[in-house]
């Protein structure tokens, strides 16, 4: 895994030292290091707590759990409008990560707390959530979808319908259903 993870930091081009700083803070927590999703992801007790990534226009610190740290200074961002849990803080500069050295060692503790205790965020009800009327046949009219459908992860349902519903003509979004549909009696996200 080492070799993975060195890799990882010799092919970046941008945000290098910014992300070396950023793991070397990360590291004096105690957490492993290992890669997944092509990124370093920094766990405990084999949970995910942190991970870091080179931006096009800056580096970030992502929390998994994020939306439950008691953000004091203001500095996590919600990565996207639908994104319930994680949350990250956006470095343009080495400056920045030595300025913010002591609430960045502060949030990731709280993550780990917070991970450790089985606290959990109430994820937005999926019934909130528009299926495309062309799933909803699928699922009326197979039990066996329905039910490895229901059995996924709230995020990785709302995966697969934004997913299905960002297809505007009807034909595309049964041809991504129906791509998908393998995945799905899996029991697998889109991404797995």
């Amino acid at each position: 895994m080492e070799a993975n993870i060195a890799n990882y930091f010799n092919t970046l081009t941008k945000w290098k030292k910014e992300l070396l700083s950023l793991r070397k803070i990360i590291l004096t927590n105690e957490l492993n290091e290992t890669l997944k999703w092509n990124v370093p992801i920094y766990t405990d007790r084999n949970k995910n707590i942190v991970g870091i990534n080179a931006l096009k226009n800056n580096c970030a610190l992502a929390f998994f759990k994020g939306a439950l740290i008691e953000d004091n200074y203001k500095i996590l961002i919600q990565p996207g409008k639908h994104t319930q849990m994680a949350r990250w803080v956006k470095f343009s500069s080495i400056d920045e990560i030595i300025k913010h050295e002591k609430i960045i060692n502060s949030y990731i503790q709280q993550a780990i707390q917070i991970e450790r205790s089985g606290q959990k965020l109430e994820p937005t009800l999926i019934s909130r959530l528009e299926i495309p009327f062309e799933f909803q046949v699928m699922l009326n009219q197979n039990i066996e979808l329905k039910l490895a459908f229901n059995q996924l992860s709230l995020g990785r349902q709302r995966t697969y319908l934004f997913y299905f519903a960002q297809a505007k003509q009807v034909k595309t979004r049964t041809e991504r259903i129906q791509r998908f549909l393998p995945k799905i009696l899996a029991g697998k996200g889109m991404h797995d």
